[in-house]
């Protein structure tokens, strides 16, 4: 999370909040927070998103190996402790993210992924920076946006090194942490660089769904850890005891509503950062799973009024022609309930549901048709004309707007003209 310095003036910005119990999660965007909370629009928001579309399946191409075996840095081999060795080994490997933005300027955290300057930080870090640089070893570099993925919240940037020599960090598995594991986030917290804080992964699989003017962004299979996370430490490294990376820091629960860490902390899957971020360097593009259906929240009162057999759930409202859903026989008006192990409260947590899955995957849906429970098995299919269709839609939004932008600009020098030739004051 991106801390702003002082002397920035932070805008009046909104934090992207959804709440969580008593508590709420925030992620700080350009040195202020961002987003609103979900709108109720939400079966527009599911087809924002790539819940909706037809399906085109992209193959994944093999980019360079990201990892660094020669860093074997042991408690054992170096006489400390677990901490002191795990530090040693990592540091070198985060980095400040320095940033300007159309908000202001701002600070966050990236992990170097290999020697030629690739470093893994979240969308909300440098997705929108105008500017950026990096710390390394209190060196300071220029650096460019790669791309990412911002509905993921993960982005790469390149570091022009100028021949430096740089030290990625290793990569470990995700998939191998247990609740009770011990953890290390590294990064610089309140502008603080090269900073770490240790505890243990205290829940796994937790989602998060964020919303904000420029859409969705979903955060699937969370680690929850007590080890510290503030702001600043956005787009760092989570590691285990040997040292390896395995999540990338990127949200904090406030229980005070002052933006501060109140003890819980959340990192996405190391796993599924670094798979994304070696596409983006390989210049592939983001693919994600979808189900091809969009829906709308149920809840009591809308249960009430239409005679619905449950008062939680997605209500089906449209499915893509030819798309997983329909294939599986899942029809408009139907109420889903479950997607995998998950349940299905709302049209939010249908689109977490399927999030969590990988485009191929053959997920058991349950849900409620005329009163009694049914089940499909779809297939989940890739959202990737979706979003060349997104992409045309947004293209020709901002030619409209321009056009609009255009036309009133000539109109008021076509009226100041009038007013000058009439020696009137305009």
């Amino acid at each position: 999370m991106k801390n702003t310095r002082q002397q920035v003036r932070q805008p009046q910005v909104p934090y992207a909040i959804r709440q969580q119990g008593s508590s709420t999660w925030k992620a700080v965007l350009g040195g202020s927070v961002a987003g609103a909370a979900v709108s109720a629009a939400l079966a527009v928001a599911l087809l924002g998103t790539g819940v909706v579309g037809p399906t085109s399946v992209q193959q994944q191409a093999e980019p360079q190996t990201i990892s660094n075996s020669a860093l074997n840095i042991t408690p054992a081999s170096e006489s400390a402790t677990v901490s002191e060795a795990v530090a040693k080994k990592c540091l070198p490997s985060v980095v400040s993210v320095n940033v300007e933005t159309p908000s202001g300027a701002g600070i966050g955290s990236g992990v170097i992924l290999d020697t030629d300057g690739n470093i893994i930080t979240n969308w909300h870090v440098a997705g929108d920076a105008t500017k950026i640089s990096v710390t390394i070893d209190n060196n300071t570099y220029d650096a460019v946006l790669v791309g990412g993925d911002a509905s993921s919240d993960i982005a790469v940037i390149r570091a022009e090194l100028g021949g430096a020599l740089v030290t990625p960090i290793e990569v470990g598995d995700s998939s191998e942490l247990v609740v009770g594991d011990w953890v290390m986030t590294l990064g610089s917290p309140l502008g603080l660089d090269q900073s770490v804080s240790t505890g243990i992964v205290s829940a796994l699989y937790r989602n998060q769904l964020m919303a904000d003017a420029s859409g969705n962004t979903l955060y699937t299979n969370l680690i929850q850890v007590d080890a510290a996370i503030n702001g600043g430490n956005s787009g760092g490294a989570l590691v285990n005891d040997q040292g390896q990376l395995v999540g990338i820091n990127s949200l904090l629960a406030d229980a005070s509503g002052t933006g501060s860490f109140s003890g819980i902390g959340f990192a996405i899957p190391g796993n599924y950062a670094v798979e994304i971020a070696k596409k983006v360097i390989a210049g592939e593009q983001v693919t994600h799973a979808y189900i091809g259906l969009s829906c709308a929240t149920v809840n009591e009162q809308n249960a009430q009024g239409n005679n619905l057999p449950t008062d939680e759930g997605a209500y089906v409202a449209e499915l893509a022609e030819g798309g997983p859903a329909e294939a599986a026989g899942i029809q408009v008006g139907d109420i889903i309930t479950k997607v995998g192990d998950l349940d299905v409260t709302s049209a939010d947590s249908l689109l977490l549901a399927v999030r969590t899955h990988s485009v191929g995957d053959s997920v058991e849906v349950k849900f409620l048709r005329d009163g009694k429970e049914c089940t499909a098995v779809v297939t989940l299919g890739s959202d990737e004309l979706l979003q060349a269709q997104q992409a045309e839609a947004k293209q020709e939004q901002e030619a409209l707007e321009q056009q609009q932008m255009e036309q009133y600009q000539r109109y008021l020098e076509q009226f100041m003209g009038q007013q000058n030739r009439q020696g009137l004051p305009y």
